[in-house]
């Protein structure tokens, strides 16, 4: 597949705001690690190839084990996982599949156990900044197996970097 442009070209202003979202949440307070497999969770389920593949390999060079990367399509079956981090991926798939178009109950009260009202809002908005990139990355057919992740463990996200590879950002 061919990409159909580079967007944050066409539209710099809105991948600027997008970026500011992508800032804040990386001195949020969340934990990093949380925030890797929530993206990559998120990516798996809207099928966004150059997404997974980023986040991937940001959440590995960030030091995540292969057995909790490859175990993320069953994290409910996985005993990788902690309580923190299954609620946080139960927030993730429910915010992400709105097929019902609501986010049930039962969900948003597991996932009050274990988040403050601050950390709540910010793993909110973590999600539904993946959300908004997986779908503009597949709405111009952003290549998968280009990104390179940053140099050094942990640092900031290719949503916020300026090359071109990481202009197509998921």
């Amino acid at each position: 597949m061919e990409p159909r442009m580079e967007y944050w070209k066409a539209a710099p202003g809105g991948f600027k705001a997008m970026s500011s979202l992508e800032s804040y949440l990386r001195g949020c307070g969340l934990d990093p690690g949380l925030l890797h497999i929530v993206r990559l969770r998120a990516s798996q389920i809207n099928g966004c190839a150059y997404c997974i593949d980023m986040h991937w390999k940001d959440a590995k060079a960030a030091g995540e084990s292969e057995q909790r990367l490859y175990g993320l399509n069953a994290w409910r079956e996985s005993p990788y996982y902690d309580d923190r981090e299954r609620a946080a991926l139960e927030w993730t798939e429910a915010l992400t599949d709105l097929t019902d178009g609501h986010v049930p109950d039962t969900v948003y009260d597991a996932v009050r156990g274990h988040f403050s009202d601050k950390e709540l809002a910010d793993l909110t908005w973590a999600i539904a900044a993946i959300n908004a990139w997986n779908r503009v990355s597949i709405a111009f057919r952003a290549e998968a197996g280009t990104y390179k992740p940053a140099a050094s463990k942990g640092s900031e996200p290719p949503e916020s970097a300026g090359s071109a590879q990481a202009g197509a950002a998921g």
